[in-house]
């Protein structure tokens, strides 16, 4: 079969100058994520790529019609259809190319940087294929032309690439954010917006873990499990934040006393709240009341 790396009618394409990519890596605007390579191939007939060592950087892919495919390790082929993307992780050994009879067409660009790792696996983005949804594509397709101008025509620009490395940032976590979520992670985002509902309509309150696992519908251990998995500390533990959060609005925004504040938020021992408010703010109830806002 016929094989092209690139060189496609109406490509994109710009990938970084050597002395560009150390001068990102030690400015301190870029050096946690920028980008290395960007660009675009257009109904990549015949599109292959392989590099058995991997590259040093992620590869993120995004399809916008047609179809291709990418393994990893020399593992089972991916299918990567339209409206999907899936991200290659740096130093793997992969290949990737457009289905034959349907081949893609591509937006794709390499990123690096300390943070690119973590962004990466916090938000999701490293499983397989992802679907976008169509506002996501659009916000995709709108981030892309200036990026790629603003690198391919302005690469002596040091502000250009610190653009283009904070736009990037908030691309790859928005996409995080709203790309189409699995059975189970819908099932968990529902459990655990009853738990919190539940906590904000007994915030006057005290609850127990046993009621808020018998309202939610699961066992205390699995509700345990599911608030540190998704917010990093056990359901208790985040009802008093809540409550310290009602706290702040209540001095900032009435007239009620310390005493007061402390009971419309189920706290009845006004000296605990005091000291409970001030570990998780850093400043006691009088003194954070005193402070400027806004």
């Amino acid at each position: 079969m016929m094989q092209k790396r690139e060189g496609f009618t109406e490509e994109k394409l710009y990938v970084l100058p050597d002395y560009w990519m150390k001068e990102l890596e030690q400015e301190a605007l870029t050096s946690e994520l920028y980008v290395t390579d960007i660009g675009y191939f257009p109904n990549a007939e015949y599109h292959f790529r392989e590099r058995p060592e991997g590259a040093p950087a992620h590869i993120f892919i995004f399809c916008e019609s047609g179809e291709g495919w990418v393994e990893l390790r020399s593992g089972e082929r991916m299918t990567v259809r339209e409206g999907e993307l899936v991200i290659i992780p740096p130093d793997t050994p992969h290949r990737y190319g457009a289905a034959a009879g349907n081949p893609w067409s591509i937006y794709w660009f390499h990123f690096k940087g300390n943070h690119a790792a973590r962004l990466v696996s916090l938000f999701g983005l490293s499983a397989g294929p992802l679907a976008l949804s169509p506002s996501g594509i659009a916000r995709f397709t709108e981030w892309f032309q200036p990026a790629y101008e603003l690198l391919a025509e302005r690469t002596y620009s040091l502000t250009s690439h610190v653009h283009v490395a904070q736009t990037t940032r908030q691309l790859l976590s928005g996409i995080g954010l709203n790309t189409s979520k699995s059975a189970q992670e819908k099932k968990r985002e529902h459990y655990l917006e009853q738990a919190i509902k539940y906590m904000n309509q007994h915030m006057e309150e005290s609850i127990r873990l046993t009621d808020l696992a018998r309202h939610v519908g699961l066992s205390q251990q699995h509700l345990i499990h599911l608030f540190n998995l998704e917010t990093g500390v056990p359901p208790i533990g985040y009802f008093l934040r809540l409550k310290i959060q009602r706290a702040g609005q209540l001095l900032d925004l009435t007239e009620l006393s310390i005493k007061e504040v402390s009971s419309a938020v189920g706290i009845s021992d006004p000296y605990y709240f005091s000291r409970l408010f001030k570990k998780m703010s850093g400043f006691s109830p009088s003194r954070y009341r005193s402070i400027p806002k806004g």
